[in-house]
């Protein structure tokens, strides 16, 4: 396949990759491996008596049933929905792991829990951080403009939009459209295109603003592909770089990186597949593991495990990677309504909030989903609670987190069933 050109970056090599599909039939049967899950239950305090030893007692028996619970909401795989997945859970009684499926539909290979995946927009938690450290230092400002740090990126009749507004999606700029319609003829449109970063941001100023600037809140890519170039304007290096020397080293993330303009995960890695009907009706898959993220680049280009997730979330609600005065604003959701459904908004400054259940625990997270890979973390503010998951769903762009999905039964037995 060819490597298109957009604007002034040019593709320096052939993409000699050819898609590969495969027969739905292929998936239907039990993974040809074992499922893999290790779990290690905390031990109590140091408390003596009966009362100690039967609440101990009841901790294990719990933590013992979120562990089934756990191992259940991902066996059966691969199946026709999706072809592997990997979680991890944590709470004061109990530390989980486990992955079921196939990395490899082809080889057959055994997901282990441990492979490179996809991301997607979790990337913009990271930006996010590293947005929210220039800061702290006053690199930027949250009521400073983007026509002021960056004079000429936004069309002229465009109102002034602030740092803070890109943080919290409460800019009301549009986004271009640089994928094909999920399931559409062109789902893959654009797989092998490298897009320029300035190009990519200006792709849908063609359109009028969605919204004044701080009144509304719409969750999309164009604002965090914003904080990129504003990332790069602040610091003089690349994005890139400044992510990798202030979130992922110094979180100690060991698998995690930007791809850049490459098409390929490296080192071990789960392959994502995308289901496609034939014309006859029948199903077959195939695989979008080889994909040119630069389309979502600061908003959603990072590859990384469930380890290093895990890692990441523990250090950024520590206040290890943000200091505490700015960490306050990823916690803090705007008091404004979201675009078109008028609902409150959901959404701090890299971070969601979610509560389940009318008067349960308060989660933050971070969803992501590229074509093959549907991925997700919520952990409570303290941290002492979290769920970290990547499935590969074969309709990652369109499944949503219905407790009968595969995603919502992860949900369900690691967080609690959501309330009507």
């Amino acid at each position: 396949m060819r490597r298109n050109r957009i604007a002034v970056l040019a593709a320096t090599a052939t993409a000699t990759a050819t898609a590969t599909v495969i027969a739905l039939g292929v998936i239907a049967a039990p993974a040809t491996a074992s499922p893999s899950s290790h779990a290690s239950v905390r031990p109590a305090g140091k408390a003596a008596g009966k009362d100690a030893d039967k609440a101990a007692g009841k901790a294990a028996d719990k933590a013992a049933e979120k562990a089934a619970a756990l191992r259940k909401a991902i066996d059966g795989l691969p199946d026709g929905t999706a072809t592997a997945a990997q979680v991890r859970y944590k709470d004061k009684d109990l530390h989980w792991s486990g992955a079921s499926g196939e990395a490899d539909v082809r080889t057959h290979t055994p997901a282990k829990g441990d492979e490179r995946f996809r991301a997607g927009s979790i990337t913009k938690t990271f930006t996010a951080a590293v947005a929210l450290q220039l800061v702290h230092e006053g690199k930027l400002d949250l009521d400073g403009t983007v026509q002021h740090y960056l004079p000429g990126l936004l069309p002229a009749h465009y109102p002034d939009v602030k740092v803070g507004q890109l943080l919290n999606y409460t800019s009301g700029l549009p986004g271009g459209d640089t994928r094909g319609t999920p399931k559409g003829p062109d789902w893959d449109k654009g797989r092998y295109t490298t897009w320029d970063h300035r190009a990519l941001v200006r792709a849908g100023f063609g359109k009028p603003m969605e919204f004044a600037p701080g009144t509304q809140q719409h969750y999309s890519n164009i604002g965090y592909n914003v904080l990129g170039l504003l990332i790069e304007k602040a610091t003089g290096r690349t994005y890139e770089q400044e992510l990798r020397d202030r979130v992922i080293n110094r979180a100690g993330l060991k698998d995690t990186y930007s791809p850049g303009t490459s098409f390929r995960i490296k080192g071990r890695h789960t392959h994502g597949y995308e289901a496609l009907e034939n014309a006859d009706g029948t199903t077959r898959l195939v695989d979008t593991t080889e994909w040119d993220q630069s389309e979502t680049w600061a908003s959603g280009d990072l590859i990384t495990t469930t380890a290093d997730l895990d890692r990441f979330v523990s250090a950024l609600f520590a206040g290890r990677i943000v200091p505490q005065q700015e960490l306050k604003l990823m916690f803090t959701v705007p008091e404004v309504p979201q675009y078109e459904s008028g609902k409150p908004a959901v959404y701090g400054s890299g971070l969601a909030r979610v509560q389940l259940t009318k008067g349960g625990p308060v989660y933050w997270g971070k969803t992501g989903s590229r074509y093959g890979y549907l991925n997700g973390f919520a952990a409570t503010q303290d941290g002492k609670q979290s769920l970290i998951y990547s499935v590969n769903s074969t309709d990652a762009k369109r499944e949503n987190a219905s407790p009968d999905s595969r995603v919502g039964r992860i949900i369900v037995a690691g967080v609690g069933t959501p309330s009507a």
